[in-house]
């Protein structure tokens, strides 16, 4: 039966946190998926149970998860340059998680998991409640025609359950190059319940030190584009 069959005469459209999107898998990534995987994978718990991040990383040490790291070069390099964080990554291309767990190991990177899985899935079925110190989305599909605005994945219903899975006193760490949709994400974020916008001014932050400047946001600053980051503290 179909999913619009099921909702009777509604067609019961979901949030995603992504377009899937297929890549070729080169040499490398495929060897990486099926050698680390297993390990540095993390798959869906058995029904009726939820994630235990200690069993997960072997010890106890503050999370942070970031949706969406695409080829995870910077997830890679915060996980190395901060090995007292456990870090868990979740991507839905194949190619972008095996060049994560590839870069992982050849930087000895021991403090992260990655997820290949929907991100709204995994927050509503896979996570307990307040077990991430820190939730990170940077870059996330700006969907910029006007009718597409609808799809963009920073709404306010996906804020409040981003914040069920956050301790009290969390960051949520938001970044994009589109300043349309920095001023979007920065209404959406400024109005939810629960956050408090961690800039002076309750606009934007400087690119805090623990994210990477990425080649791509070089090339960027060249040409004169902007990038906007926004930090929010979970406050009840």
């Amino acid at each position: 039966m179909s999913e619009q069959e099921q909702s009777g005469s509604k067609y019961m459209r979901r949030i995603r946190s992504f377009v899937k999107r297929e890549g070729r898998l080169t040499k490398g990534q495929a060897s990486a998926l099926e050698r680390l995987m297993p390990t540095w994978g993390i798959t869906a718990p058995e029904p009726g149970s939820l994630l235990n991040m200690a069993e997960l990383f072997g010890r106890e040490a503050p999370v942070t998860l970031e949706i969406g790291f695409g080829m995870g070069h910077s997830l890679v390099a915060m996980a190395k340059a901060a090995p007292e964080r456990n870090f868990i990554g979740i991507e839905v291309h194949r190619p972008g998680v095996g060049a994560l767990l590839m870069e992982a190991e050849e930087q000895g990177v021991t403090n992260l998991r990655a997820i290949e899985f929907d991100a709204v899935e995994v927050f509503e079925h896979w996570l307990p409640d307040g077990c991430l110190d820190r939730v990170q989305i940077f870059f996330p599909d700006p969907w910029h025609k006007a009718r597409h605005h609808k799809r963009r994945l920073i709404q306010p219903a996906f804020v409040q359950m981003l914040k069920k899975k956050m301790l009290l006193g969390g960051i949520l760490h938001l970044a994009t190059d589109w300043e349309n949709y920095a001023e979007h994400m920065l209404e959406v974020m400024n109005a939810a319940e629960g956050f408090t916008n961690l800039s002076e001014d309750n606009t934007y932050i400087p690119r805090p030190d623990e994210r990477p400047l990425t080649k791509f946001e070089k090339r960027g600053h060249r040409l004169g584009h902007g990038v906007w980051d926004l930090q929010f503290k979970v406050t009840g």
